[in-house]
């Protein structure tokens, strides 16, 4: 049944190119072009888009809309050594694990740039295939409601088709996704199984210099898009696909970015209702469920500072009763850089959410902060300390909730075991990175971890799958310490198109949660152990 609906999703996208706006489905989330298009129109329409994508094989220091800089009349290459020239404003955090997934996904490349010589002329399609199998190896996982070993095998295969240039300024895409987990002595969920799914299906309008172009000479271009998307914002803490997680989650609604990433400036505003990953059906949208938001990039200062002012908001109706009403608002703000003249990184947080949760007043807030040094050494050492505070509701009796809503971030860098998520959690963390040759690199750290209530839950405890009361403690007399974690990971290229990665974490339990666990097992475990090792393969280099 789940197959059949992907083909007809496809289908309706296929057709969806050949729809005029007068034909089109007045509830259809993706915008129409007509059958045929003038030909001065068209010419028209080519000369004001161009490519916005920026690929994985590319620098990120590159800008992909970027006219090409001629050298001065008074400079010869002969008479002058040459000297970099700036081409972006962009600079990226050097913060441990905040850096958002590329637009497309890492694993697609562009036909054209695969270095295959049937494709030199097919710069309009991009194509990707990416598999992935992990085996994990997770010893009295504290997620779970027993005490046992467990050795998961989980898959994932992805694949996208991306149409640009041919058809501007409508452009399209489509990614596929097969996610299945085996060998686990628990039951299926859709953190690991969602088989044969459509995780992207979207229409773009997209014109390059609708706004002009900043000081570089980078265009400012104008992205509307419209459908099925999955993408990762700032520091992908409230906004996060889950590369990690065997599932991804995504959304269904309208996207519009004005700018690109190489700009000084760029704003991007969505509005969004996301999609319930169900594990026999074909996923469908939550329609009793909005998230929205936008997000400011000031980066003039970006040899310094970067600026991410953001917004966040969720609205969930009460559907009769069967949800709670929600409405929750969250302004942001975000900085990192590196101090001048130094090898010292930051990148600092604050988050606060205000609102309605369930018929109480919400009043939560986060903040955060990491400073890194990194060596000057060829192995490029970088050793940081972070330290996150995020609330959780100090009186289950009261009429106010503080309890930190987290929307749709990652929870993997919080702890690698997947324990921790950003909700009631005092977690102070040292962290090392260093890379030994170009194919390798290691990374690990030393975590701590409280509760910022003692009284509110530890979401993750215990719940997994089968949620219950046992991960909290409303009197708050099983103390507030959750654990220690020493962590280690290798990521190795073993072939240009093979990465591998081994991880090990070793968790000691902390008074919280032997004492949750005596109370919901009758028995206790001291610590857990969690190793995996994970192969991805991709089809173009």
């Amino acid at each position: 049944m789940k197959f059949h609906w992907l083909l007809i999703h496809t289908a309706a996208l296929s057709s969806f190119i050949a729809t005029s706006p007068a034909e089109a489905s007045p509830d259809s989330t993706l915008p129409g072009i007509p059958q045929s298009t003038p030909s001065g129109l068209l010419q028209v329409a080519q000369a004001m888009v161009s490519d916005s994508f920026k690929w994985a094989i590319k620098s990120k220091e590159q800008s992909a809309d970027q006219p090409a800089a001629p050298l001065p009349a008074t400079q010869s290459a002969a008479a002058q050594p040459e000297t970099p020239q700036k081409t972006t404003y962009f600079q990226r955090a050097r913060s441990y694990g905040t850096h958002p997934e590329s637009d497309p996904p890492r694993y697609v490349r562009n036909l054209a740039k695969t270095g295959i010589d049937a494709f030199k002329d097919l710069d309009w399609l991009d194509v990707g295939l990416d598999y992935r199998v992990r085996y994990e190896l997770r010893d009295n996982d504290i997620r779970r409601n027993s005490l046992l070993t467990d050795h998961p095998v989980l898959l994932r295969t992805r694949g996208y088709v991306g149409i640009r240039n041919i058809l501007d300024p409508f452009r399209m895409a489509v990614e596929f996704e097969d996610a299945r987990g085996y060998n686990s002595q628990f039951p299926r969920d859709n953190r690991d199984w969602n088989p044969f799914e459509l995780i992207q299906t979207y229409g773009e309008l997209y014109f390059k210099g609708a706004l002009g172009q900043d000081d570089l000479g980078n265009y400012r271009p104008i992205r509307i898009r419209g459908g099925r998307m999955a993408w990762e914002a700032v520091d992908r803490r409230l906004l996060g696909n889950n590369q990690w997680r065997n599932t991804t989650n995504n959304f269904e609604g309208f996207r519009v970015t004005f700018g690109q990433e190489a700009n000084d400036w760029e704003f991007d505003a969505w509005g969004m209702q996301p999609v319930i990953r169900d594990i026999n059906e074909f996923d469908g949208r939550n329609k009793g469920q909005w998230f929205y938001g936008a997000v400011g990039h000031w980066r003039k200062w970006s040899d310094v500072i970067t600026l991410q002012p953001y917004f966040m908001g969720l609205k969930q109706d009460g559907r009769d009763g069967r949800q709670a009403e929600r409405d929750i608002y969250a302004p942001s703000i975000r900085a990192y850089g590196v101090v001048p003249n130094t090898n010292i990184d930051f990148d600092f947080g604050a988050i606060y959410q205000f609102g309605q949760d369930n018929g109480r007043k919400k009043s939560a807030w986060s903040y955060l902060l990491e400073v890194g040094y990194t060596a000057k050494h060829d192995w490029k050492p970088r050793l940081s300390a972070f330290y996150s505070f995020v609330s959780g509701d100090r009186d289950p009796n009261d009429n106010v909730d503080n309890r930190f809503e987290r929307f749709f971030g990652f929870a993997r860098p919080w702890s690698p075991d997947d324990y921790l998520v950003m909700e009631n959690v005092k977690a102070p963390k040292l962290v090392f990175e260093f890379s030994p040759h170009k194919d390798v690199s290691i990374d690990g750290g030393y975590s701590w971890f409280w509760l910022a209530s003692d009284k509110d839950r530890f979401n993750n405890l215990l719940s997994v799958s089968t949620p219950n009361a046992f991960n909290r403690d409303v009197t708050g007399e099983s103390g507030d310490f959750i654990g220690q974690s020493i962590n280690a990971r290798i990521n190795y290229k073993l072939a240009p198109l093979v990465d591998t990665t081994l991880g090990y974490s070793h968790f000691m339990n902390g008074e919280f949660v032997k004492n949750r666990q005596q109370a919901a097992l009758g028995e206790v475990a001291d610590s857990s152990n969690f190793f995996y090792a994970e192969v991805s393969i991709r089809a173009f280099k």
